[in-house]
């Protein structure tokens, strides 16, 4: 694990060997639903030693349609967002999705995300490396793992070497998704952590309803390919009650299913190793 994620968990107790996990709700709903989030993957993840960051977005940016749920307003959701790393020792995650907004999310999350529609923004990638945070890219479903070099040469450039980039599935037709996972080992020649992000990789875009479908009963599946391609870290999105979810419910793991899932993934890692 590199030095920088070392120091980012140093105060958790984790098996050295295990994956990392970063899971949470797709967009901060309001305080009480992020707590019992938290709060339960960091019980789960205490009791199996894996690492854990608390992810949420503080806004959806990007949405199908107009009326879609964008967030409760970003400083409230940002706050929500620190404390909930405070509150259960944890690091914290969230998405940025203009050059603006990234000196701004640095000041309440320990990590910052690109989202995979704007992986090539080089302004925004500049942007987050001049926070000196860990940045996290997601690989544009329009890429290959080859090309993601170039987001972290960017970061790099202004002198940022915490970089970590996701795997989150090609577009496949119009509708679909399907995960290469020579993407995995192509992006880790990079010498940065690769995570493979279990539940976007499973939509199902540009529906006519205008919201995003999904396949949730693959998300094992996807997991457990992941860890044995070589993935260091796991993304799942994970909520109480999906099918109510403000954002992304259709491709949303279940949050009582996690603990069963995570402890199948713990035993496969040791297996592989």
């Amino acid at each position: 694990m590199e030095n920088y994620l070392q120091e980012l968990f140093a105060h958790q107790q984790y098996d050295k060997n295990n994956f990392f996990l970063i899971a949470g709700p797709c967009v901060v709903e309001g305080e009480e639903m992020v707590n019992e989030i938290a709060g339960t993957v960091a019980a789960i993840s205490k009791k199996y030693k894996v690492p854990y960051i608390f992810k949420a977005s503080y806004k959806k940016a990007n949405r199908t349609s107009a009326s879609s749920f964008t967030g409760i307003g970003d400083k409230n959701a940002l706050e929500i967002i620190k404390k909930a790393g405070e509150k259960n020792s944890v690091p914290t995650i969230t998405d940025i999705h203009t050059a603006e907004e990234a000196a701004m999310a640095a000041g309440y999350a320990d990590i910052l995300q690109i989202p995979a529609f704007l992986c090539r923004q080089t302004e925004l990638l500049i942007a987050a490396g001049e926070t000196g945070k860990i940045i996290n890219v997601k690989k544009g479903q329009f890429l290959n793992g080859e090309a993601m070099k170039f987001a972290v040469e960017k970061i790099n450039s202004v002198g940022n070497k915490k970089v970590m980039l996701t795997e989150r599935g090609n577009s496949f037709g119009y509708h679909d998704l399907v995960v290469d996972f020579r993407n995995i080992p192509a992006m880790k020649l990079n010498n940065v952590p690769v995570i493979m992000d279990c539940t976007h990789s499973l939509q199902q875009p540009n529906q006519s309803s205008g919201v995003t479908g999904g396949n949730p009963e693959l998300i094992e599946t996807i997991a457990k390919a992941a860890i044995t391609s070589g993935a260091d870290g796991l993304f799942i999105e994970t909520h109480p009650k999906p099918s109510i979810a403000k954002s992304d419910g259709a491709n949303m793991l279940p949050l009582h299913l996690l603990e069963s899932l995570i402890e199948k993934l713990v035993r496969l890692r040791a297996a592989v190793i």
